[in-house]
Parts: C-alpha cells; structure tokens; sequence
C-alpha cells in the first residue's frame, strides 16, 4: 500500500540577485572610498633646562631632595618619616626668609611627592615658591 506524499518544494535561496547587490555595494564602496594620506611624524623635542655658569648668585636656596625610596633630607640633615612638618618649621625659623627647592628622584612614586608637598603647605610654604629639579643622570640623560 502506498502512502500519498506530499510533494515538497525544496526552499531557494535566490543567489543571482544576492551577487547583484553585492557587486553594486562593492562600486558603491570602492567609488566613494577617499584614501588617508599617511600623516608626517612631527618631532617635538621638549625644552630642557642646562646649568650656565654664571659670575653672580641671584639667590641662595635650601635643598629638600627626596631620593627614589621617598627618604627626605633637608640641606643634607635626614628628616624622620612624618616630621616634615616640624623641621620645616623650625628651619623657617632659624633662617627667616631663605627659600627652597625641591629635588625628586625620576623613580620617586608620585604619592611620595604629594606628602612632601602636603608638608609644605602645612609649614606654611606656598608650593608655587618652591620650584621643583628632577635628578638625572651626570651625563645628562634621564635614569
């Protein structure tokens, strides 16, 4: 005995018209493309600060130089960790009217930095009269 089946129309994807759009998007494309020229490099070279020698002294600074591990010296005197505050203050009054300078280790982290400056306001320095020197090599390049 046989079963009627029913007939199945295999489903077609038409692949012509597909192909036609494809080929029209790809004019499309290649017509309204503008092509980047490559950009030239622009070399920029920082300026620097190079010591000239000079016959006269404008002014006489103290040194605050904090090294790499965040150790703090005032004018060569080690200054214990947290009493940046006191020294300062007590060297303020023993030389009224002297300024400083900041001296950082390049390697020295940036938090470091900010206690150091936290200090200084704290002892009543203002921060933009302390002009701030990053150590480098002897030769002149960057550690």
């Amino acid at each position: 005995m046989e079963f009627y089946r029913q007939n199945r129309k295999r489903a077609e994807v038409p692949i012509v018209p597909m192909i036609d759009i494809l080929f029209i998007l790809l004019v499309f494309f290649i017509v309204s493309t503008t092509f980047k020229k490559p950009r030239e490099i622009l070399r920029i070279e920082l300026p620097t600060v190079r010591e000239i020698p000079s016959e006269t002294i404008t002014e006489a600074r103290s040194t605050i130089a904090v090294d790499a591990l965040g150790n703090i010296t005032l004018d060569g005197l080690a200054v214990p960790e947290g009493l940046l505050k006191p020294y300062l203050s007590a060297y303020q009054k023993q030389n009224p009217g002297r300024k400083l300078e900041l001296e950082a280790d390049r390697k020295l982290p940036l938090e470091r930095l900010l206690e150091v400056w936290d200090g200084l306001t704290e002892a009543g320095i203002e921060i933009k009269d302390v002009p701030a020197r990053i150590k480098v090599k002897a030769g002149g390049d960057a550690e």
